[in-house]
């Protein structure tokens, strides 16, 4: 067979050679010995996720630890599953969480010599590249329909073999040039298939560089590398990439890892090297006592708009992502409570390959730690900026109350033992909505000792002894002179100790006096949020229950 007219006859419009793109194209990056340049490859489908999160920041650590570089790159091919504004969304995304990429796609253009970085931009790179696996004798053309496919399956069925298109069953292997010829004058559609030397029995042996040492079955199918409209499939796409863009380590889930035959095996026939595989464990959540993954269908929290969504803060997320990326980062937190996250040295050997179990609880845990150390006027300004994009409803009275809030959001944040009340935006700002008239509504009840008639007495002898020049002493202890003369103890431990001789103690009254103001059972010091309402407002909730 003369591979090089048999490669002319199905390119003749393809004149660059591989070395062309190898040499004065895609040369060799200049880095720094040891630089690492990662990739994050999706596919625009409207749908990024929290794998794809957990991923990107194995990614940029990886390249940005060793001086590498971070792309995005945009595996567009497959027009059926194009979402419009997907491109946009998975930027405004990875952007949100402190991920920026060095070159690739971006908002406004790319970014980056080694592009196009939208494969459906780089026809005429797979073609050169498939039109020299023709030439080499490693690829042809297939013009089998669907139902002569649908045939051979059937067939492969009945005397129970494996389905596919390889060995004896690729029937267009074998096709001569006056067959070929003979088809494209018919103007038969075609596909070129890789010519796989791969056996159903053989195996071959690549390290990992999460899960070690893998022994793997061969690739022995002639799997399809350009469609009949000339564009790639993902195989091929990510092997003709990952090269010519320099690519040394490719991070992907462990699902990907039935697909490393194949690629291998074609890295191996252009004579390439391949870059270090680095396959990641599943995202797994405890469910009725077992772990399960993280399942698009049943888990919001496995999109990354629900964080989003919430006002989940950046750096939360990450400092959590961390804690399930590599087994030795909460070590190191406790060692360097104050250190940017950034000074944690990364490392793929410290990484999960059977699991890494999410836990939402657990983020809430840490977004509490991670929003303590922020000052409260930048998450104000961070509070503010989620309402006007989710929340544009309350984006004036936080506007209009700006010192108020910031004074709420930090009560209680100094001392020894600071509270931890703040998580994510929407919790945020339901924990603050009591200040303003609005929102506010009382969502607990009194003590089970006091009921509504007791209670408005009570509320009456407050406003009667209040005064807002009262220092926080003062003010406790008019609450004491309140409880003691209408039966309540002083001190809750004057109540345990006799509990028939009073009808509760001054915690009882303070919750009546909370619940008035606060609207709730639990909140920071109420004489705090008192001074930051000012009397009017005060006055006037009492007023209000007492009327």
């Amino acid at each position: 067979m003369d591979y090089k007219k048999l490669a002319e006859m199905l390119f003749p419009d393809i004149k660059e050679t591989v070395t062309y793109y190898e040499n004065d194209i895609f040369p060799e990056r200049n880095l720094p010995e040891g630089a690492r340049v990662t990739r994050l490859a999706p596919s625009p489908t409207g749908f990024i996720h929290l794998g794809n999160l957990y991923g990107a920041f194995v990614d940029e650590r990886l390249a940005h630890q060793s001086d590498g570089v971070f792309m995005l790159r945009i595996e567009d091919t497959d027009e059926k599953r194009k979402v419009e504004g997907a491109v946009e969304t998975i930027i405004s995304s990875l952007k949100y969480f402190g991920l920026n990429f060095d070159e690739g796609a971006l908002l406004d253009g790319e970014k980056g010599i080694y592009g196009p970085y939208y494969q459906s931009n780089r026809g005429p790179i797979y073609q050169c590249v498939a039109k020299y696996l023709v030439e080499q004798g490693s690829a042809y053309p297939c013009f089998c329909t669907e139902e002569e496919l649908e045939e051979i399956r059937k067939q492969q069925a009945e005397v129970n073999v494996n389905t596919g298109y390889y060995g004896k069953w690729a029937k267009d292997r074998s096709l001569s040039l006056e067959g070929v010829q003979k088809h494209l004058d018919n103007g038969d559609e075609f596909v070129i298939r890789f010519k796989s030397n791969g056996t159903e029995e053989g195996t071959f042996e690549i390290e990992d560089a999460i899960r070690g040492k893998l022994s793997i079955h061969e690739n022995y199918q002639d799997v399809v590398i350009l469609k009949t409209n000339g564009i790639p499939t993902y195989h091929f796409a990510h092997v003709v990439d990952d090269h010519f863009m320099r690519v040394t380590h490719v991070i992907r889930g462990e699902e990907w890892l039935s697909t490393l035959p194949i690629h291998y095996e074609i890295f191996k026939a252009i004579g390439w090297k391949h870059p270090v595989y680095c396959h990641t464990a599943h995202l797994m959540k405890m469910d009725n006592g077992s772990k399960r993954k993280l399942s698009k269908r049943k888990d919001p929290e496995l999109g990354l708009g629900y964080y989003m969504d919430l006002g989940y803060h950046p750096a939360a997320v990450r400092e959590y992502l961390l804690t399930i990326l590599n087994s030795n980062y909460e070590e190191w937190r406790i060692e360097n409570p104050d250190s940017p996250t950034d000074d944690f040295k990364f490392t793929l050997d410290k990484m999960s390959n059977s699991g890494a179990l999410f836990d939402l609880d657990k983020l809430n845990n840490i977004s509490k730690d991670v929003l303590l150390k922020i000052p409260e006027d930048e998450i104000y300004e961070f509070l503010l900026n989620w309402a006007k994009g989710h929340k544009p409803e309350i984006t004036e009275i936080l506007e209009n109350n700006k010192e108020e809030v910031i004074k709420l959001l930090s009560v209680g944040r100094d001392g020894d033992k600071p509270r931890k009340d703040l998580m994510y935006c929407e919790q945020i700002f339901d924990f603050i909505s009591y200040f303003f008239d609005k929102h506010f509504k009382i969502v607990d009840s009194y003590p089970e000792n006091i009921n509504d008639e007791e209670a408005k007495k009570l509320l009456k002898l407050y406003l009667q002894t209040y005064d807002h020049n009262d220092d926080q002493s003062q003010w406790f202890d008019k609450i004491r002179v309140i409880s003691h003369e209408n039966g309540y103890a002083a001190k809750p431990k004057d109540y345990k100790k006799n509990p028939d001789m009073y009808k509760g103690h001054v915690g009882d009254v303070s919750s009546v006096i909370r619940l008035a103001i606060v609207g709730r059972s639990s909140s920071p010091d109420v004489w705090e949020l008192q001074q930051i309402m000012g009397e009017e407002k005060v006055r006037r909730r009492i007023e209000n229950i007492i009327k």
